[in-house]
């Protein structure tokens, strides 16, 4: 049922990501070129959080795990952490804790940007100099445990304790590679106050509602669009595809990208282009932030890091001006997942520590330490029963879209797949390419590039 326009947001400040990872709101402002770079239609060319899923029907009791380890009674030595973008400063802090917590024992956190992180852990596999732990983007998944350079996680890890979708980002041919360190998802950014001149008093909660609100604000509201998506943005179009109860591959790994519910999930992308409803090209360096807040563009899909970037714009005056809402419903209301995960490496000589540092960081109290730190969501679903997630209403409503969520495949021909997509997504929302024959150029793209097996 649709609920009724939930009351002004809160003021908790967030950090913009690019794939999944914070930029602290100062440095946002000093970097907008890499923050269009990364955000879509809603502020530049693909959206943010890239990250992937182990499969489009793994179930994460199936997968294999490595024996469980005999908890030391102690651990020394020393460990080498890498971990990107603002994580990889700011996990030093969790590690003078580690180490304070366990003597004898050296934590180095190298800190890598994300731009040179593919490549710098491909040469170090190469070379057998891989650092003991690493912090790998979701959709790096597939890629990495192709190249055999990482240990299976032990069964001390349950996945239980994790948002499922996340833990299921880590599953790779049926074996468990990485642990959830943090998550993200989308939900609905919309303009509260538009809505209400348009005459609309809830929140959308199916396709055709957000069609209705869309139109409605454009038509009455007096916005200059009625929603913004992206032309080519994949991270966009596959949460529709999965809301029709279709999806990526089915459960014997078959591409099915030109089924039914997929042609049904692209003409309904399709429609707000073709009704003019959303824009079908943007300025150059274009940002959805002020866009937002001016009112032109009132209703977008974003994660967290928006909740932050728009109290910056607006001011405290914007508050009541703006809401956020679930991913509408049509079989399902699946949105996406992204965020990050801890891998050990083969190399490692230390494993035990290795092992013990990312039970650490999967900690519910470290979790939330992290999440006061960097703002990052806990993959850990323990803590979400904190008061500092639980007690903020915006917080508490990312926190049940996660519970239905999902993400890409962790095939290692992802990245080569999704530009793929994304070409075909522009010829069809700019281009007037049928709905139909994208889903079959989709599907025959796929088929072609494979999954790498």
């Amino acid at each position: 049922m649709p609920q009724p326009l939930p009351q002004p947001p809160s003021t908790l400040s967030w950090s913009n990501r690019s794939r999944g990872r914070p930029v602290r709101i100062a440095a946002v402002l000093a970097g907008v070129a890499l923050l269009v770079a990364s955000c879509g239609t809603n502020a530049g060319t693909t959206g943010p959080g890239a990250s992937a899923a182990a499969g489009a029907s793994a179930a994460a009791g199936a997968a294999s795990q490595a024996p469980a380890i005999s908890p030391a009674a102690a651990v020394s030595g020393t460990l080498t952490v890498w971990a990107m973008g603002n994580e990889g400063v700011k996990l030093k802090d969790l590690a003078a804790t580690f180490m304070k917590d366990n003597p004898g024992t050296t934590v180095n956190v190298t800190p890598v940007d994300w731009g040179q992180a593919v490549a710098k852990l491909q040469t170090a596999i190469a070379g057998h100099q891989t650092p003991d732990v690493s912090q790998m983007g979701t959709d790096m998944m597939g890629q990495f445990a192709a190249t055999g350079a990482l240990e299976a996680v032990p069964a001390n890890f349950q996945a239980s304790t994790f948002f499922t979708s996340a833990w299921n980002t880590n599953i790779v041919n049926g074996t468990v590679y990485g642990v959830p360190w943090y998550v993200e998802t989308r939900v609905l950014y919309y303009r509260k106050d538009i809505a209400a001149k348009a005459g609309i008093t809830t929140t959308p909660a199916t396709w055709d509602d957000l069609t209705a609100m869309a139109t409605a604000m454009q038509a009455k509201g007096g916005a200059k669009w009625g929603i913004s998506l992206g032309t080519q943005n994949w991270q966009e179009y596959l949460p529709f595809l999965w809301s029709n109860g279709g999806d990526v591959m089915d459960a014997s790994g078959k591409f099915q990208l030109n089924s039914p519910q997929a042609v049904e999930a692209l003409t309904y992308y399709e429609s707000f282009f073709k009704a003019k409803l959303t824009p079908t090209s943007v300025p150059a360096g274009f940002d959805i932030t002020p866009a937002f807040v001016s009112g032109t563009n009132p209703m977008f899909f974003s994660g967290p890091w928006h909740l932050g970037l728009i109290k910056t714009a607006g001011g405290a005056a914007f508050d009541s001006k703006w809401a956020i809402a679930p991913m509408p419903k049509k079989v399902t209301a699946t949105s996406f997942i992204g965020g990050g995960n801890m891998v050990v490496y083969k190399d490692s000589k230390n494993k035990d520590l290795a092992w013990k540092f990312v039970q650490y960081l999967a900690d519910p109290k470290t979790q939330l330490a992290w999440y006061a730190d960097v703002t990052d969501l806990p993959a850990v679903q323990a803590a979400w029963d904190d008061p500092a997630l639980k007690g903020d209403a915006n917080v508490a409503l990312f926190g049940e879209q996660l519970k239905d969520t999902k993400a890409q495949p962790a095939t290692s021909t992802w990245s080569q797949l999704a530009t793929a997509l994304n070409g075909t997504l522009e010829k069809m929302t700019t281009g007037g390419m049928d709905p139909k024959a994208a889903a079959d150029e989709m599907q025959q793209e796929a088929t072609t590039i494979g999954t790498g097996q």
